[in-house]
Protein backbone atom coordinates (compact mmCIF):
# COMPACT_ATOMS: atom_id res chain seq x y z
CA UNK A 1 0.00 0.00 0.00
CA UNK A 2 1.35 3.85 -1.23
CA UNK A 3 3.15 5.29 2.12
CA UNK A 4 1.56 8.51 2.06
CA UNK A 5 1.43 11.04 4.80
CA UNK A 6 -1.32 14.42 4.87
CA UNK A 7 0.30 17.84 3.82
CA UNK A 8 -1.65 19.51 6.37
CA UNK A 9 -4.03 18.51 8.96
CA UNK A 10 -6.31 21.04 10.29
CA UNK A 11 -9.74 21.33 12.30
CA UNK A 12 -12.82 21.77 10.38
CA UNK A 13 -14.80 22.34 13.13
CA UNK A 14 -15.08 22.46 17.04
CA UNK A 15 -17.02 21.16 19.77
CA UNK A 16 -16.94 21.42 23.40
CA UNK A 17 -13.80 23.01 22.66
CA UNK A 18 -12.29 19.88 20.87
CA UNK A 19 -11.24 20.76 17.09
CA UNK A 20 -12.59 18.46 14.94
CA UNK A 21 -9.69 17.86 12.27
CA UNK A 22 -9.43 16.68 8.44
CA UNK A 23 -5.98 15.22 6.97
CA UNK A 24 -5.74 17.00 3.30
CA UNK A 25 -3.62 15.14 0.46
CA UNK A 26 -2.86 17.60 -2.12
CA UNK A 27 -2.18 16.63 -6.00
CA UNK A 28 1.80 17.22 -7.08
CA UNK A 29 0.44 18.24 -10.62
CA UNK A 30 -2.98 19.63 -10.57
CA UNK A 31 -4.85 17.91 -13.41
CA UNK A 32 -5.40 20.94 -15.16
CA UNK A 33 -5.79 24.90 -15.10
CA UNK A 34 -8.86 24.42 -13.48
CA UNK A 35 -9.60 24.78 -9.62
CA UNK A 36 -9.39 21.44 -8.42
CA UNK A 37 -12.31 19.29 -7.46
CA UNK A 38 -12.47 18.15 -3.56
CA UNK A 39 -13.36 14.21 -2.59
CA UNK A 40 -14.24 13.70 1.03
CA UNK A 41 -13.26 10.49 1.98
CA UNK A 42 -14.73 9.00 5.23
CA UNK A 43 -13.42 6.14 7.27
CA UNK A 44 -15.50 2.99 8.14
CA UNK A 45 -15.95 1.15 12.18
CA UNK A 46 -19.46 0.95 12.69
CA UNK A 47 -19.71 4.74 13.69
CA UNK A 48 -17.81 3.56 16.72
CA UNK A 49 -14.37 2.82 15.19
CA UNK A 50 -11.65 3.62 13.85
CA UNK A 51 -10.09 7.13 12.28
CA UNK A 52 -8.82 9.27 9.15
CA UNK A 53 -5.58 7.46 8.85
CA UNK A 54 -7.06 4.33 8.79
CA UNK A 55 -8.23 4.83 5.20
CA UNK A 56 -6.45 3.42 2.30
CA UNK A 57 -3.77 5.15 1.15
CA UNK A 58 -3.94 3.44 -2.85
CA UNK A 59 -6.83 4.69 -3.02
CA UNK A 60 -5.90 8.61 -1.65
CA UNK A 61 -2.99 8.12 -3.89
CA UNK A 62 -5.20 7.12 -7.11
CA UNK A 63 -7.10 10.35 -6.42
CA UNK A 64 -4.41 12.42 -6.03
CA UNK A 65 -3.33 10.74 -9.46
CA UNK A 66 -6.31 12.36 -10.98
CA UNK A 67 -5.90 15.39 -9.92
CA UNK A 68 -8.03 15.62 -6.59
CA UNK A 69 -7.47 17.29 -3.17
CA UNK A 70 -8.24 14.45 -0.64
CA UNK A 71 -9.99 15.09 2.78
CA UNK A 72 -9.44 12.38 5.27
CA UNK A 73 -11.84 13.45 7.98
CA UNK A 74 -12.20 12.32 11.26
CA UNK A 75 -15.67 12.50 13.26
CA UNK A 76 -17.01 12.38 16.68
CA UNK A 77 -17.33 8.28 17.49
CA UNK A 78 -20.90 6.62 18.33
CA UNK A 79 -22.03 5.86 21.79
CA UNK A 80 -20.73 9.03 23.51
CA UNK A 81 -22.90 10.72 20.79
CA UNK A 82 -25.66 9.30 18.56
CA UNK A 83 -25.31 8.90 15.07
CA UNK A 84 -27.10 12.19 13.76
CA UNK A 85 -25.61 14.24 16.31
CA UNK A 86 -22.31 13.27 16.17
CA UNK A 87 -20.73 11.71 12.98
CA UNK A 88 -23.73 12.60 10.58
CA UNK A 89 -24.16 16.25 11.71
CA UNK A 90 -19.52 16.23 11.60
CA UNK A 91 -19.89 15.25 7.86
CA UNK A 92 -22.26 17.67 6.77
CA UNK A 93 -20.39 20.42 8.38
CA UNK A 94 -17.49 19.31 6.66
CA UNK A 95 -19.32 19.35 3.04
CA UNK A 96 -20.69 22.79 3.93
CA UNK A 97 -16.72 23.59 5.54
CA UNK A 98 -15.53 23.26 1.85
CA UNK A 99 -18.00 24.33 -0.07
CA UNK A 100 -17.96 27.72 1.82
CA UNK A 101 -14.09 28.64 1.40
CA UNK A 102 -12.60 26.87 4.54
CA UNK A 103 -10.33 25.12 2.66
CA UNK A 104 -9.43 27.04 0.86
CA UNK A 105 -8.36 29.35 3.55
CA UNK A 106 -6.80 26.79 5.14
CA UNK A 107 -4.75 26.37 2.40
CA UNK A 108 -4.26 30.32 1.92
CA UNK A 109 -3.22 30.71 5.27
CA UNK A 110 -0.81 28.05 5.83
CA UNK A 111 2.79 27.66 3.76
CA UNK A 112 2.31 24.37 1.98
CA UNK A 113 4.03 25.03 -1.18
CA UNK A 114 0.81 24.55 -3.17
CA UNK A 115 -0.15 26.54 -5.86
CA UNK A 116 -3.85 25.71 -7.47
CA UNK A 117 -6.98 26.47 -6.55
CA UNK A 118 -10.19 24.43 -5.03
CA UNK A 119 -12.73 23.82 -6.59
CA UNK A 120 -15.63 24.28 -3.80
CA UNK A 121 -18.69 23.69 -6.49
CA UNK A 122 -17.07 20.43 -7.58
CA UNK A 123 -16.70 18.17 -3.71
CA UNK A 124 -17.48 14.66 -4.10
CA UNK A 125 -17.62 12.31 -1.20
CA UNK A 126 -16.89 8.59 -0.83
CA UNK A 127 -16.64 6.29 2.53
CA UNK A 128 -16.75 2.47 3.20
CA UNK A 129 -19.44 0.59 5.88
CA UNK A 130 -20.45 3.76 7.85
CA UNK A 131 -18.29 6.06 6.67
CA UNK A 132 -20.53 5.21 3.20
CA UNK A 133 -23.89 5.41 5.42
CA UNK A 134 -22.28 9.15 6.34
CA UNK A 135 -21.44 9.78 2.45
CA UNK A 136 -25.19 9.36 2.15
CA UNK A 137 -25.96 11.27 4.60
CA UNK A 138 -25.15 14.28 2.70
CA UNK A 139 -27.38 13.61 -0.04
CA UNK A 140 -30.32 15.11 2.95
CA UNK A 141 -30.89 17.31 4.73
CA UNK A 142 -28.40 19.48 4.13
CA UNK A 143 -27.92 23.14 1.89
CA UNK A 144 -25.76 21.94 -0.97
CA UNK A 145 -25.36 18.37 -1.80
CA UNK A 146 -22.14 17.31 -3.01
CA UNK A 147 -21.66 16.73 -6.74
CA UNK A 148 -21.24 12.92 -6.40
CA UNK A 149 -21.24 10.11 -4.03
CA UNK A 150 -19.42 6.90 -4.16
CA UNK A 151 -20.54 4.17 -1.48
CA UNK A 152 -19.10 1.20 -0.22
CA UNK A 153 -20.89 -1.33 1.21
CA UNK A 154 -22.77 1.03 3.27
CA UNK A 155 -25.36 0.08 6.62
CA UNK A 156 -28.56 1.12 5.22
CA UNK A 157 -32.51 0.11 5.14
CA UNK A 158 -32.82 0.06 9.23
CA UNK A 159 -35.89 -1.38 9.60
CA UNK A 160 -34.97 -4.63 7.64
CA UNK A 161 -34.94 -7.61 9.52
CA UNK A 162 -31.42 -8.18 9.57
CA UNK A 163 -30.37 -5.52 11.27
CA UNK A 164 -31.90 -7.31 15.06
CA UNK A 165 -30.24 -10.90 13.96
CA UNK A 166 -27.85 -11.68 15.75
CA UNK A 167 -24.70 -12.51 13.31
CA UNK A 168 -23.68 -16.33 14.56
CA UNK A 169 -20.44 -16.62 11.84
CA UNK A 170 -18.56 -14.40 14.88
CA UNK A 171 -17.30 -15.84 17.80
CA UNK A 172 -19.38 -16.39 20.77
CA UNK A 173 -17.16 -14.12 22.66
CA UNK A 174 -18.46 -11.22 21.39
CA UNK A 175 -22.14 -12.27 22.69
CA UNK A 176 -20.99 -11.86 26.07
CA UNK A 177 -22.54 -8.52 27.63
CA UNK A 178 -19.55 -5.70 28.42
CA UNK A 179 -19.54 -4.80 32.00
CA UNK A 180 -21.60 -1.70 33.00
CA UNK A 181 -18.67 0.39 33.92
CA UNK A 182 -17.01 0.05 30.43
CA UNK A 183 -20.42 0.93 28.87
CA UNK A 184 -20.89 3.81 31.20
CA UNK A 185 -17.28 5.22 30.20
CA UNK A 186 -18.25 5.21 26.67
CA UNK A 187 -21.24 6.99 26.93
CA UNK A 188 -18.97 9.82 28.49
CA UNK A 189 -16.92 10.19 25.28
CA UNK A 190 -18.52 13.09 23.68
CA UNK A 191 -15.78 14.13 21.48
CA UNK A 192 -13.86 10.82 20.62
CA UNK A 193 -12.11 10.87 16.98
CA UNK A 194 -9.91 8.02 17.67
CA UNK A 195 -11.62 4.55 17.94
CA UNK A 196 -8.59 1.99 17.73
CA UNK A 197 -8.53 -0.76 15.10
CA UNK A 198 -11.34 -0.02 12.74
CA UNK A 199 -13.49 -3.26 10.91
CA UNK A 200 -11.51 -1.92 7.22
CA UNK A 201 -8.53 -3.99 8.11
CA UNK A 202 -6.75 -0.25 6.73
CA UNK A 203 -3.29 -0.22 8.43
CA UNK A 204 -3.17 1.48 11.95
CA UNK A 205 -1.16 4.19 13.10
CA UNK A 206 -0.19 5.07 16.20
CA UNK A 207 -2.88 6.89 17.34
CA UNK A 208 -4.99 5.30 19.58
CA UNK A 209 -7.96 6.36 22.18
CA UNK A 210 -8.11 5.28 25.96
CA UNK A 211 -8.73 1.72 26.34
CA UNK A 212 -8.78 1.03 22.41
CA UNK A 213 -9.74 -3.00 23.05
CA UNK A 214 -12.55 -1.95 25.80
CA UNK A 215 -14.36 0.25 22.75
CA UNK A 216 -13.51 -2.43 20.11
CA UNK A 217 -15.19 -5.29 22.27
CA UNK A 218 -18.53 -3.11 22.93
CA UNK A 219 -18.47 -2.72 19.31
CA UNK A 220 -18.03 -5.97 18.41
CA UNK A 221 -20.66 -7.18 20.86
CA UNK A 222 -23.14 -4.73 19.53
CA UNK A 223 -22.62 -6.38 15.91
CA UNK A 224 -22.81 -9.74 16.85
CA UNK A 225 -25.85 -9.43 18.69
CA UNK A 226 -27.71 -7.30 16.29
CA UNK A 227 -27.80 -4.28 18.57
CA UNK A 228 -25.67 -2.22 16.24
CA UNK A 229 -28.29 0.47 15.25
CA UNK A 230 -29.94 0.95 18.87
CA UNK A 231 -26.46 1.09 19.93
CA UNK A 232 -25.73 4.22 17.46
CA UNK A 233 -29.57 5.47 17.47
CA UNK A 234 -31.01 5.01 21.34
CA UNK A 235 -34.58 6.05 19.79
CA UNK A 236 -34.80 3.05 17.69
CA UNK A 237 -37.64 2.23 16.04
CA UNK A 238 -38.66 5.69 16.48
CA UNK A 239 -37.83 8.31 13.65
CA UNK A 240 -35.40 5.98 11.74
CA UNK A 241 -36.36 8.87 8.80
CA UNK A 242 -33.85 10.80 10.42
CA UNK A 243 -30.82 8.25 9.83
CA UNK A 244 -32.24 5.93 7.39
CA UNK A 245 -30.48 7.22 3.76
CA UNK A 246 -33.35 5.11 2.22
CA UNK A 247 -36.39 6.64 3.69
CA UNK A 248 -34.97 10.00 2.23
CA UNK A 249 -33.84 9.01 -1.40
CA UNK A 250 -35.80 11.80 -3.67
CA UNK A 251 -35.65 13.34 -7.33
CA UNK A 252 -33.01 15.62 -5.86
CA UNK A 253 -29.91 13.40 -4.93
CA UNK A 254 -26.67 13.79 -6.60
CA UNK A 255 -25.68 10.51 -8.32
CA UNK A 256 -24.96 7.56 -6.69
CA UNK A 257 -22.06 4.17 -6.98
CA UNK A 258 -22.95 1.68 -4.89
CA UNK A 259 -19.46 -0.75 -4.19
CA UNK A 260 -20.36 -4.40 -2.53
CA UNK A 261 -18.89 -7.58 -2.31
CA UNK A 262 -21.02 -10.18 -3.17
CA UNK A 263 -19.91 -12.36 0.32
CA UNK A 264 -20.70 -9.46 2.54
CA UNK A 265 -21.90 -11.21 5.88
CA UNK A 266 -21.81 -7.49 8.08
CA UNK A 267 -24.08 -5.72 5.90
CA UNK A 268 -25.27 -7.89 2.91
CA UNK A 269 -25.63 -7.42 -0.11
CA UNK A 270 -29.15 -7.11 -0.98
CA UNK A 271 -29.25 -3.91 1.62
CA UNK A 272 -27.72 -2.00 -1.27
CA UNK A 273 -29.74 -3.57 -3.77
CA UNK A 274 -32.98 -2.02 -1.94
CA UNK A 275 -30.86 1.19 -2.09
CA UNK A 276 -30.14 0.98 -5.79
CA UNK A 277 -34.24 0.11 -6.34
CA UNK A 278 -35.26 3.39 -4.32
CA UNK A 279 -32.42 5.27 -6.17
CA UNK A 280 -33.90 4.05 -9.90
CA UNK A 281 -37.25 4.68 -8.48
CA UNK A 282 -36.71 8.34 -8.18
CA UNK A 283 -35.23 8.65 -11.16
CA UNK A 284 -31.64 9.15 -9.58
CA UNK A 285 -28.61 8.42 -11.86
CA UNK A 286 -27.27 5.32 -10.18
CA UNK A 287 -24.48 3.07 -10.67
CA UNK A 288 -23.88 -0.65 -9.23
CA UNK A 289 -20.90 -2.18 -9.05
CA UNK A 290 -20.40 -6.05 -7.83
CA UNK A 291 -17.61 -7.46 -6.23
CA UNK A 292 -17.42 -11.37 -6.82
CA UNK A 293 -16.41 -12.88 -3.72
CA UNK A 294 -15.91 -10.20 -1.36
CA UNK A 295 -16.54 -10.13 2.09
CA UNK A 296 -17.83 -6.78 4.15
CA UNK A 297 -14.19 -4.91 4.86
CA UNK A 298 -12.05 -5.70 1.67
CA UNK A 299 -11.29 -2.20 0.70
CA UNK A 300 -8.73 -2.66 3.92
CA UNK A 301 -6.95 -5.64 2.45
CA UNK A 302 -7.07 -5.79 -1.21
CA UNK A 303 -3.86 -5.84 -3.56
CA UNK A 304 -3.21 -2.76 -5.86
CA UNK A 305 -3.90 -4.02 -8.81
CA UNK A 306 -5.63 -7.51 -7.95
CA UNK A 307 -8.24 -8.23 -9.44
CA UNK A 308 -10.42 -6.91 -6.52
CA UNK A 309 -8.68 -3.40 -6.85
CA UNK A 310 -9.27 -3.66 -10.70
CA UNK A 311 -13.26 -3.93 -10.23
CA UNK A 312 -13.71 -1.42 -7.38
CA UNK A 313 -11.72 0.91 -9.55
CA UNK A 314 -14.14 1.15 -11.63
CA UNK A 315 -16.62 3.30 -9.25
CA UNK A 316 -13.85 5.88 -9.02
CA UNK A 317 -13.65 6.00 -12.86
CA UNK A 318 -17.28 6.40 -12.29
CA UNK A 319 -16.95 9.46 -10.02
CA UNK A 320 -14.35 11.17 -12.42
CA UNK A 321 -17.00 10.91 -15.50
CA UNK A 322 -19.69 12.31 -13.29
CA UNK A 323 -17.04 15.47 -12.76
CA UNK A 324 -15.61 15.77 -16.41
CA UNK A 325 -19.61 15.88 -17.25
CA UNK A 326 -20.07 18.78 -15.10
CA UNK A 327 -17.46 21.05 -16.96
CA UNK A 328 -19.72 20.64 -19.86
CA UNK A 329 -23.44 21.71 -18.46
Amino acid sequence: MAALKPDLRVPYKDVLDVDIPTDIYLPTSPASSKACPVLIMIHGGAFMLGHAGMNNKDQIADCLDRGWIVLAIEHRLCPGVNVLEGPMTDVRDALAWVQNGGLAGALGSRETGWKGGVDEKRVMIMGTSSGGHLALSTAFNTPTPPLALLNFYAPVNFSAHFWTQPLTHMPPSFSSPRPAHEIAALHAEKTTLIGGASLEGHSSSSASAPDPQVRHLFAMHAIATGKIIPTVWPAYPVNLAAIDPILNVSKNWPPVCIVHGSADTMVPMHLSRDLERRLREEGVECEFIEVEGEEHTFCGKMERGGGTWVRQRKGWEWLEGVLERSYHG
